[in-house]
């Protein structure tokens, strides 16, 4: 804990947050939102405020692990339901900025009614480097990114969460479910769910970082390569094509090329 409190970069982060006054942070539970949400309670106490926008494509388990780390962390919580925008009704390729344009659109709606100053999210340094359409509707909203600014890695993040012994620390990364749908296709919420049941059924067999990308009736699986032979094993094998048949998918296959962020960015 000492060694975090004396980091150059941990320390100018307090600073920043501390120059805001008050915040809501645009949490989700993962890896970043949870590290910012840690130091802007240590910077701002009781003027930070989380907000969690609920939609049918944030699976319930997030929902669920964000209400008991706030709970944790002792900071208020706010749960915004949204439905699904029409906008991104047929997960149109620039889906991600329309959608977080509609989402932070309703936190800082919510924020401003409560004379909070800024909205915060939990865009990293490195997220500079990989394809995020979203960041542009966070430049025109004017929401605040307070690790992309302090030059703060994922890399650490996780070295700075685990100092803090945040549960979040070595979580895998995670994405909506929205990315597990091709671009141009109608979003269902039963295929959403289904690919929720199917990703949650993985994780409790062990499979961390797995995706189930979903082309129709067919299950596409990802998973770290260095765990094919776990699930080339027959029984478990039989398993799952089993369960996930059971869910409504008719062909269960397995991507070798392994698990891949934006692998429908293609």
């Amino acid at each position: 804990m000492e060694e975090i409190k004396n980091n150059a970069k941990y320390i100018q982060l307090i600073k920043y947050l501390k120059g805001l006054k008050s915040a809501a942070v645009a949490f989700s539970g993962g890896v970043d939102s949870t590290f910012l949400l840690a130091a802007a309670k240590e910077a701002l106490d009781d003027n930070i405020t989380a907000f969690t926008v609920k939609t049918p494509y944030i699976p319930d388990w997030e929902i669920d692990e964000a209400k008991q780390i706030a709970d944790k962390l002792n900071v208020k919580h706010i749960l915004i339901n949204a439905e699904i925008s029409k906008a991104i009704a047929y997960n149109p390729e620039n889906r991600c900025y329309l959608c977080k344009k509609f989402l932070f659109g309703r936190i800082l709606n919510e924020a401003e009614k409560l004379n909070i100053n800024y909205v915060a999210d939990g865009t990293n340094y490195d997220d500079m480097y990989y394809h995020r359409p979203g960041l542009k509707a966070l430049k025109e909203l004017e929401i605040k990114s307070p690790l992309l600014e302090n030059k703060i890695t994922k890399a650490d993040i996780r070295s700075f969460s685990k100092s803090l012994n945040l549960p979040t620390w070595d979580k895998p990364a995670y994405a909506c479910l929205l990315t597990r749908i091709p671009y141009n296709t109608e979003i269902r919420e039963e295929k959403l769910r289904r690919v929720e049941q199917a990703e949650l059924f993985l994780m409790k067999l062990g499979f961390k970082g797995v995706r189930v990308r979903s082309h129709n009736d067919l299950a596409r699986i990802e998973i770290n390569k260095s765990m094919f032979n776990n699930i080339f094993n027959s029984d478990l094998n039989i398993k799952i094509v089993g369960k996930l048949k059971e869910m409504g998918f008719k062909y269960v296959t397995l991507d070798i090329e392994g698990y891949r962020t934006g692998s429908m960015d293609i």
